[in-house]
């Protein structure tokens, strides 16, 4: 039976549904299971063009537990995916954009982006368990564009929850800070911090980390600092792969990344026994993950806004359950290392770690212009418009694709009408806004702006929670 430990420290393993509530370890770490569950080649033959919410509860059942019975997690799993929330048969479809290149389009959920495909669920297994335990969960979410449009969405008819969400002041796009801030629900407070994602990011881990506070308010995470996003998202990878032939034959993925989640959660699908050939993360100008990967030094810059905004992160979370593994799993070791990062804002591996992590991932970065010329190429080529965020996935497959006789899948992450400006300077073309969010940009916002000081927002959060 699985059970959870922090990256960072001893301690007793927990539960799914403790990690789950809780979101983050009280010494700061993340957590991550004692052992990978494997889904090996029988079971994925099997598994091979079933519906998604087969496949899901395969891959998710082991990480349970035992905490929640098969035939519950899949209603959950069917009233999820197989319902209004997602406009696609195949909840995750594979378009073909070349001889052997796919797009895997991640935005067919509510709020159009891939975070919709983890939080869907995330939402309603929350109410589930909170119904369950006669529990109320207060949600504290940072969001560089896309999560926290999806995580309002999954929890604004959630009578157990209350949501705040922190994003960037003037730093996603109008679609996506409206996708958030025109949602007029009582459980639901957005906050618009005077500081970039990272500052969000901040903010959440300390009142995470604040053991009094987190118990007063039973606050918990829908970040991808969650292990339940993580364990969500590595179904779309098994769906795709096993379209393309998989087990008979590897796949590639190109995943555009900010903070190391969604390519983590490939990471994951491969140690479970996915064929995956080369896992490539592509980063925009804001870099500091393809520096590593080149360098084997994980050292922040300044943080530069960008055309695809979701990705302007210099503190990638996630990339610590990586490390955890590289690092053989010695919480000594990550803690050494990530007390180093606190106090010199640097950290560095051993080049034969370099080259370990070389073998596991591929890495590279794309400028703006670049993801203009990307995304007018694709489009002339294909007649199919990507957003930004795409494009920047889909220049680092075309810069590192070796083996042109493997499938090569880069994650379409963000619906292109999500970025209008960005998508009409790069073809003149200015997308559309499904019908479902027709009128978003004449809806009235709901948001309160707040400095990047943490007892002002712990002081509005009290403020706002039910008495």
């Amino acid at each position: 039976m699985i059970r959870y430990v922090s990256t960072r420290g001893p301690g007793d393993p927990k539960s799914f549904l403790d990690v789950m509530l809780a979101g983050l370890a009280p010494d700061g770490g993340l957590y991550v299971p004692d052992t990978w569950p494997e889904i090996d080649r029988a079971m994925q033959e099997h598994l091979a063009g079933a519906p998604y919410t087969l496949v899901a509860g395969t891959i998710m059942n082991p990480f349970l537990g035992g905490m929640i019975s098969a035939s519950t997690l899949q209603q959950i799993l069917v009233d999820t995916y197989d319902g209004d929330s997602f406009n696609h048969t195949a909840v995750a479809p594979l378009t073909q954009i070349g001889p052997s290149a796919w797009i895997l389009e991640l935005y067919h959920g509510p709020t159009l982006s891939f975070k919709d495909y983890a939080l869907q669920f995330i939402g309603r297994l929350f109410d589930h368990i909170l119904e369950q335990k006669k529990q109320k969960l207060t949600i504290v979410g940072a969001t560089s564009g896309d999560t926290g449009s999806a995580a309002i969405e999954a929890c604004k008819g959630c009578k157990n929850i209350n949501t705040f969400i922190l994003h960037p002041k003037d730093r996603t796009s109008d679609v996506q800070r409206r996708q958030m801030t025109t949602v007029d629900a009582p459980n639901i407070h957005n906050i618009a911090i005077e500081g970039n994602f990272d500052d969000c990011q901040a903010l959440v881990k300390a009142m995470l980390l604040d053991q009094k506070l987190s118990q007063d308010l039973h606050l918990s995470a829908v970040n991808s600092i969650n292990w339940a996003r993580i364990m969500a998202q590595s179904v779309y990878y098994f769906t795709a792969a096993l379209a393309l032939g998989a087990p008979h034959r590897p796949v590639n993925f190109t995943v555009p990344t900010g903070n190391f989640g969604n390519v983590y959660s490939a990471f994951v699908a491969r140690r479970m026994g996915l064929p995956i050939q080369k896992l490539t993360l592509a980063t925009n100008r804001n870099d500091i993950l393809t520096r590593f990967f080149e360098t084997g030094e994980m050292k922040p810059d300044k943080v530069m806004p960008s055309i695809s905004p979701s990705m302007d992160i210099q503190v990638s979370s996630n990339f610590e359950r990586y490390l955890f593994d590289l690092l053989r799993r010695e919480q000594g070791s990550v803690n050494t290392l990530m007390n180093e990062f606190r106090a010199h804002k640097a950290f560095g591996i051993s080049q034969e770690k370099l080259k370990e992590a070389n073998r596991e991932f591929s890495a590279d970065r794309c400028s703006d212009p670049e993801t203009i010329t990307m995304m007018r190429e694709c489009y002339e080529a294909t007649g199919i418009l990507i957003d930004p965020h795409t494009a920047v996935g889909l220049h680092a497959a075309m810069r590192t694709q070796e083996d042109p006789t493997i499938p090569s899948v880069v994650l379409a992450c963000a619906h292109p009408a999500k970025f209008p400006d960005a998508v009409e300077q790069a073809t003149g073309i200015r997308p559309q806004l499904p019908l479902h969010l027709a009128g978003l940009m004449d809806k009235t916002e709901h948001f309160t702006v707040l400095p990047n000081d943490l007892n002002k927002v712990t002081t509005f959060i009290r403020s706002e929670l039910p008495k």
